[in-house]
């Protein structure tokens, strides 16, 4: 009998060399979506009674509670962010809890792919593919933004100042990297003012 695995759209890409930053493929991550409404107290105690936090109710905001986080995507969409082996069990929890009212859980673990840039420069990397001032202030921890980088659609999830989550479609994921380790080679640095 043939078995379902799971590999990640960068499995076969090491370590880049000669890079001013680091990049690596995060694996093993599990995506839930999430919609409901934030006016529906029952959806949104259902919620948290669950993932053990509030849902973020701020655009661009996130939230975490140990190995879980929440991503605000719009103002009735999340992503929930766990363990990949942990995604189908809270998928199934969140489903249970909300019963009939008006929401929507799905398992998308399959559907992104998480490229992580971390160190000094990461910002000026990722301007090069973005029209987002990443250094105007308004990018600090936690910030979460819908953006188009390289031409396609991305999602930037800033974990720390110099850590950078980028979520790209799958089918997206070898073009992404591609980009990236050309747009970091050392010697390819662009150092712009800080406000």
């Amino acid at each position: 009998m043939l078995e379902l695995r799971s590999e990640h759209a960068l499995a076969h890409v090491g370590e880049p060399s000669g890079t001013s930053i680091t990049l690596r493929p995060i694996e093993h991550r599990g995506m839930i979506d999430l919609r409901g409404h934030t006016s529906d107290k029952k959806f949104m105690s259902a919620v948290k009674g669950v993932l053990g936090v509030d849902l973020p109710k701020q655009p661009r905001t996130s939230s975490a509670w140990g190995d879980i986080a929440i991503l605000w995507l719009s103002v009735d969409q999340w992503l929930i962010l766990c363990p990949h082996a942990k995604a189908a069990a809270l998928g199934s929890e969140l489903r249970d809890a909300l019963g009939k009212l008006h929401s929507l859980v799905v398992d998308v673990s399959d559907m992104r792919t998480v490229i992580r840039l971390e160190g000094d420069g990461c910002r000026e990397v990722l301007m090069k593919g973005s029209s987002l001032d990443l250094l105007d202030g308004t990018y600090g921890s936690g910030v979460v933004r819908r953006m188009r980088f390289a031409e396609i659609a991305a999602l930037l999830h800033v974990v720390e100042d110099n850590v950078i989550d980028v979520y790209v479609f799958r089918s997206y994921a070898a073009y992404t990297w591609d980009f990236l380790t050309k747009a970091a080679r050392k010697g390819a640095e662009v150092k712009l003012y800080r406000r």
